[in-house]
């Protein structure tokens, strides 16, 4: 399932996705949450790819808000001994590598580029409107106009 996503530029597969097809595929069924389990199974699917020298398949499993999740960072750490500060922009950029790897059929010419998730990124852009909207405006304490980028009123200088 890993692989036909990383034969898609820009394809991905959610936890609850995998989590389906593992059991399905291996015939072994739980009613144990999958929080539970898919972290060791992606774990192992890591350590592999890394053993063979390709990129983490692991990036192409997602949650339903498009996010690696935290048992991502974990992965990369126990394959390479490094944490990434942000697992979802590490996890893009290993995506594209996997895209290019694997052959994905529909990549750009132009080799691609990393990108998060469509539902990762409005969330993160919606964030990033909220934190500018709630961001104090700062006012000449004189004339009570807003101040411009210098910080200098100019009305009052």
């Amino acid at each position: 399932m890993l692989l036909a996503a990383a034969g898609r530029y820009h394809g991905v597969v959610t936890y609850k996705e995998l989590a389906a097809q593992v059991q399905h595929r291996t015939g072994i069924r739980t009613k144990q949450l999958m929080h539970y389990w898919i972290g060791d199974v992606l774990g192992r699917v890591s350590a592999d790819c890394s053993r063979r020298g390709e990129p983490l398949l692991s990036s192409l499993c997602v949650n339903a808000g498009g996010s690696v999740g935290d048992g991502y960072a974990v992965a990369v750490h126990a394959t390479s001994g490094v944490t990434p500060g942000d697992p979802d922009d590490h996890a893009a950029h290993e995506r594209l590598a996997c895209y290019r790897h694997f052959g994905a059929a529909d990549l750009p010419s132009d080799g691609g580029v990393p990108a998060l998730t469509p539902k990762l990124a409005a969330t993160r852009g919606r964030a990033r409107q909220a934190k500018a909207i709630d961001r104090p405006i700062a006012m000449c304490p004189t004339c009570h106009m807003q101040l411009p980028a210098t910080g200098v009123c100019d009305h009052c200088d």
